[in-house]
């Protein structure tokens, strides 16, 4: 059975569950954190008493295998990702749009993730948070989502993807209006569709939560038949709370 997990983007809505359940089951917990966080501290101060491991390894790909062979890890959650709002925010403190880009954030720093294991030849589980309808040829959130799952297909790692639908929830902080109001909206016509008869269609595209999606994340972590197979909302949902 696994004992260590390192999680990257452990600070996102999702991750910290992650972070959470993966400590209930007693593993030895890597939580990283982006090394110009400005609430690098504050992490440190909210894990390290729970025994999880504050990491902020730069985010270039021969540190990170150092630090992958540092600590040997069985199991590597990729939970990356940026916001339009996260860019403008940052944006007003100085830092150039760009840097917060789907392109830099969430495909490049995964990428990065995928190539420090491989230097490191590690055979940790890579679990990848992606997005129900990635593709190459869609806009620019799922398009960097559909070429991670083409490159991990045609890679040399193990690997479990996950593609929820809408993540939300009352205990989200990050303010995402339209992100909510399309829960709602979608949830709603899902659950018209359940009653005519598209129960299947409706477990598959509605929403979800941060400890729903972190419970059923760190299910399949360690399951086996999980390995290589990408996990559609349907197979996301009866682990934890909703």
């Amino acid at each position: 059975m696994p004992t260590t997990a390192f999680v990257a983007g452990a600070t996102g809505y999702t991750g910290r569950e992650v972070v959470r359940l993966l400590r209930a089951r007693k593993l030895d917990v890597i939580a990283h954190v982006r090394p110009d966080s400005s609430q690098l501290q504050i992490w440190q101060a909210r894990w390290e008493p729970m025994g999880v491991q504050v990491d902020s390894t730069a985010w270039e790909p021969e540190a990170m295998a150092e630090t992958i062979k540092r600590v040997q890890p069985d199991l590597v959650f990729a939970l990356l990702g940026t916001t339009q709002a996260r860019a403008r925010r940052e944006a007003k403190r100085g830092v150039p749009k760009e840097l917060n880009s789907y392109e830099v954030v969430d495909y490049g720093m995964t990428k990065m993730l995928m190539d420090g294991l491989s230097l490191a030849e590690s055979r940790a589980r890579f679990v990848y948070l992606s997005s129900e309808g990635a593709s190459e040829g869609g806009n620019a959130y799922v398009a960097v989502r559909g070429r991670i799952e083409r490159e991990l297909a045609e890679g040399p790692l193990l690997w479990t993807v996950a593609r929820p639908s809408f993540i939300t929830g009352p205990d989200r902080e990050e303010s995402r209006p339209a992100e909510t109001i399309g829960a709602v909206v979608a949830d709603g016509a899902l659950g018209v569709l359940a009653l005519l008869g598209g129960r299947k269609t409706q477990e598959r595209y509605r929403s979800t939560t941060a400890t729903a999606l972190a419970s059923a994340l760190v299910h399949h972590s360690v399951h086996p038949p999980s390995v290589n197979q990408i996990l559609r909302g349907e197979d996301l949902r009866g682990f934890g709370p909703v």
